[in-house]
């Protein structure tokens, strides 16, 4: 009710594939028999295949680093659980447990506390028992078909210092190896579906789930992440004191990167930006005459989010001291400024998701190119954003153009494989799936286009 775009309509097929999904974590999930007999499995350290119990396989989706990697990851990895079969259960660390309601209904997304693999949320590169790690080694391989030659679990390493052997994760004949571990554990802070877009085993699947496939984190993020009481609350309270009775709602999410935090160029490419393209009028020098403005005239409310108030401030003061061009009525507000960003604060977390849903509530937004926060904001809200390019590295040019439309509303895949399954041998993998493409704030990113943009 509080979006005044609808937002685009998911697939009849995605729909019953959920309500199927759902049935999956209620009845395999915790507190049931088979995830005890699944986990007693785990701890036993035999892997049964599917032989055992066809119905309940698992993956565990470790949480960490900041919220919009964090909720990035759980869609990515809730995506990948509905094209497998497969319980999805989030490590609860890092607030999971805390910012977002249930979103299955008669059962628990959280990993329980009592689950065997004590140490899972200390798993990296070097694990033995990932999956790259177990290719290099020949512990396992395209020939273990049998369920007794197969790990218990297997650890799906896909964070930023992936090796080329854990990047195989994206090719057909490894997810036909994969397919019958029982448990995976998966590491990544990126949004890996695009890669899950160029396996061609899952294409098929794809295709009816999301006729759109640059509808695929808009549909999964407004399932998934709903935010619990004291979120909304914040969520609501500042929408209807401050952008609810606006004509127009401007998001602008500036994430500045370095440790050049005010930026004198970075405020000229916000303004640049938003004056070129329309979002924000112009100004009129000090002093000049202005007709009085009409009753019921055009209100434009500004919502900023950053962690310096530096960006507000300028940008407020502008249209304070500054009559606009057009006589539109311009507020401009900030939530919260916490200066720095935290990682495991709770009310720091609270305070940034509840300011990526009031970003997801505006009628256009501009974003800072590279920032995962941004990502999330523009998937929940439906919304192609106006992106913003990131400086050179001193930041002294502010770059021409300012920003320009995105590709689509869906996030960049930082860290894709450069690797064609198909060849065997290193690839652009922005030119092997039409609909998967370069992102546009980050060149050797991958991020889903609309089909008519192909």
């Amino acid at each position: 009710m509080y979006r005044r775009k609808a937002g685009r309509k998911p697939s009849p097929y995605l729909v019953s594939k959920l309500r199927r999904h759902e049935g999956l974590q209620q009845r395999c999930g915790p507190g049931t028999a088979a995830y005890r007999e699944a986990a007693e499995q785990l701890r036993s350290g035999k892997n049964v295949g599917v032989i055992g119990s066809p119905d309940c396989k698992y993956l565990v989706s470790i949480s960490y680093r900041g919220l919009g990697n964090r909720m990035l990851a759980a869609a990515s990895a809730f995506l990948y659980a509905v094209l497998t079969d497969r319980v999805l259960l989030v490590d609860p660390s890092n607030e999971m447990g805390e910012l977002f309601c249930e979103p299955f209904p008669g059962t628990t997304w959280l990993l329980p506390a009592d689950f065997p693999l004590t140490s899972y949320t200390n798993f990296s590169a070097d694990t033995a028992e990932s999956y790259g790690n177990m290719l290099k080694k020949k512990v396992i391989g395209a020939s273990s078909t049998r369920a007794e030659q197969l790990p218990p679990f297997a650890y799906i390493h896909l964070d930023h210092d992936y090796t080329d052997e854990d990047k195989l994760f994206f090719c057909d004949e490894d997810q036909r190896v994969l397919r019958d571990i029982r448990w995976l554990v998966m590491r990544t802070d990126n949004y890996i579906v695009p890669g899950l877009f160029l396996a061609t085993g899952f294409q098929e699947e794809l295709d009816m789930l999301f006729p759109e496939p640059d509808t695929v984190f808009h549909h999964l993020g407004r399932y998934l992440f709903h935010p619990n009481n004291h979120v909304w609350g914040l969520v609501t309270r500042y929408h209807d004191a401050y952008l609810a009775a606006a004509n127009q709602r401007v998001g602008i999410q500036v994430r500045v990167f370095g440790n050049v935090p005010e930026s004198p160029e970075v405020l000229e490419q916000i303004t640049s930006c938003t004056q070129k393209e329309g979002l924000l009028p112009e100004v009129l020098a000090v002093g000049t005459a202005t007709a009085p403005p009409t009753p019921g005239g055009k209100s434009i409310a500004v919502l900023v989010t950053s962690l310096k108030t530096w960006y507000y401030d300028k940008i407020k003061s502008m249209y304070w001291e500054h009559a606009t061009a057009t006589g539109e009525a311009v507020g401009v507000h900030q939530p919260s400024h916490e200066e720095h960003q935290q990682f495991g604060a709770k009310s720091h977390d609270a305070k940034a998701w509840a300011e990526i849903y009031l970003l997801s509530l505006t009628d256009v937004l501009v974003t800072t190119g590279w920032s995962t926060f941004g990502y999330v904001a523009q998937g929940l809200g439906g919304l192609t954003p106006l992106i913003m390019y990131k400086p050179d590295d001193n930041g002294s040019v502010v770059p021409d153009p300012p920003c320009s439309r995105d590709l689509s509303m869906e996030p960049c895949f930082h860290a894709p494989p450069y690797y064609d399954c198909r060849l065997k041998k290193g690839a652009d993998t922005g030119k092997i799936v039409p609909h998967v493409q370069n992102c546009k704030d980050m060149s050797w990113g991958l991020k889903l286009a609309p089909r008519s943009a192909t």
